[in-house]
């Protein structure tokens, strides 16, 4: 993978990932690009196959996994998720600095790969919060929040492992959040 070193966003579903991303992307459109994944999972209302995911079936990309062409791929609750190659050389294509958002699965995954990214994890403040937040969102049965919630628990201690991450944001001030994450990238 050629072009400049990119970035791994990793966190729980409800640290706050998307919104440092959304304001990251909207500041800086002509430095950051973000790398598109797939999965397999039907999509949110409003979502957009092709910007927000490549929605896709599971025999699609159980197929595109087989030929080798994704960096990272996970499943969850059912879903497959994943990084295809083709989606970072597409924004390593537009000389931008690809961004990636990514589970500690990835995580673990790209740093047995030759992609050399910033990784950076986005955390709650506490359970308690993070909870309050996914149920805000009102886009959750209680049996997948509950689910996300174990998932939370168990990220947030798998990320506790020494030399995993480069930075770790805890997000309980978007603004301060926002200016420790331009902070590692001006770099």
């Amino acid at each position: 993978m050629q072009g400049p070193r990119p970035v791994v966003l990793s966190g729980p579903s409800g640290a706050g990932k998307s919104t440092l991303l959304k304001k990251l992307l909207k500041d800086y459109e002509n430095v950051f690009g973000f790398s598109v994944s797939h999965t397999t999972r039907q999509p949110r209302p409003g979502e957009v196959n092709g910007k927000d995911y490549h929605f896709v079936t599971r025999e699609e990309m159980q197929k595109e996994i087989d030929a080798g062409e994704f960096i990272e791929h996970a499943e969850f609750s059912g879903n497959m998720y994943g990084t295809s190659k083709g989606a970072v050389q597409a924004v390593q294509a537009q000389s931008q600095i690809c961004v990636l958002d990514i589970d500690i699965q990835g995580v673990k995954n790209i740093k047995r790969t030759d992609l050399n990214p910033i990784y950076i994890s986005v955390q709650p403040p506490s359970i308690d919060i993070l909870e309050k937040r996914l149920r805000d969102r009102k886009t959750e049965t209680e049996d997948s929040l509950l689910k996300r919630l174990t998932a939370a628990r168990v990220d947030l201690e798998l990320s506790k492992e020494p030399g995993l991450f480069d930075l770790v944001i805890i997000n309980d001030d978007l603004e301060k959040a926002y200016s420790e994450l331009k902070e590692v990238l001006q770099e």
